[in-house]
């Protein structure tokens, strides 16, 4: 089995079981949606991750405090904070993503991997603003099925590809955004090459595209935006940083003409 093959096998267990898990009331406050702070930016964009650990990295920082860490980001500049809430490998949790949206104002993505619409609406009821979708994850019947479920409930959705069999069927739907994870999910090996093969895929110019790990320095996020990225998914890299404002400062690099994208 794969990495991806046994997280989805535990993923599956923990649908069974929250059924009958009460919905988390999360903070209902109006915040900005994630494509209209990308639209008012010329700078590239930064979803800000709070990561305890990873499958692949292990241990990050387990001492995290989620509130402290999402203010740091907001203060620093973040467009989105994303909280991963999956337990099981990355010690996060919903309760993570209750605290975080009480503490910002800022768009929040609840970072999982979603196979079912009761996961969609927890991380609603939680406060989440935008949900994952990884299309590796997902049937074509399942992703289009969630896909309209979340959108339907005012969710922004981040739909997360690999290669070009998954941007393909990413495309059908016309999303607003699009994710390119540079990360193998199913080795968890790292190629900043992804983006750059896929990014020449999408035609629409007002898709956001958001270039997914493997973000080091500032020429890693340089290379993003050649590619056509308008901004990136930064997690490790923020939670290992001495001083994360300056990380930040590095990240948010002018993005080329022709990148801005519209509103509406």
């Amino acid at each position: 089995m794969t990495i991806l093959d046994k997280i989805l096998t535990e993923k599956a267990k923990e649908i069974v079981q929250l059924i009958n898990v009460p919905l988390l009331e999360g903070n209902k406050k109006s915040v900005p949606t994630f494509k209209s702070i990308v639209a008012s930016s010329s700078n590239m964009n930064i979803i800000a991750e709070i990561k305890r650990s990873s499958p692949s990295k292990g241990a990050i920082d387990m001492d995290v405090n989620p509130v402290e860490q999402a203010k740091q980001y907001e203060e620093s500049g973040a467009a989105a904070i994303s909280v991963l809430t999956d337990k099981p490998f990355f010690n996060g949790s919903m309760k993570d993503l209750q605290a975080v949206r009480k503490a910002v104002d800022l768009p929040i993505l609840c970072k999982d991997f979603i196979i079912d619409s009761i996961q969609i609406d927890h991380a609603k009821a939680a406060g989440a603003n935008i949900i994952l979708l990884i299309v590796a994850a997902l049937s074509d019947e399942q992703f289009k099925k969630l896909y309209n479920y979340a959108t339907e409930l005012d969710l922004e959705v981040l739909i997360e590809v690999h290669n070009e069999e998954e941007m393909t069927r990413a495309l059908e739907m016309n999303p607003e955004i699009i994710g390119i994870n540079n990360r193998n999910l199913k080795t968890f090996e790292i190629d900043l090459q992804t983006t750059e093969k896929l990014a020449a895929m999408i035609k629409n110019p007002e898709t956001i595209l958001i270039s997914e790990s493997g973000m080091k320095t500032t020429k890693d996020v340089q290379r993003a935006a050649n590619a056509g990225a308008n901004a990136v998914l930064v997690g490790e890299t923020f939670m290992r940083a001495d001083n994360v404002e300056e990380t930040f400062k590095a990240f948010q690099i002018p993005l080329p003409v022709g990148a801005k994208i519209n509103a509406c």
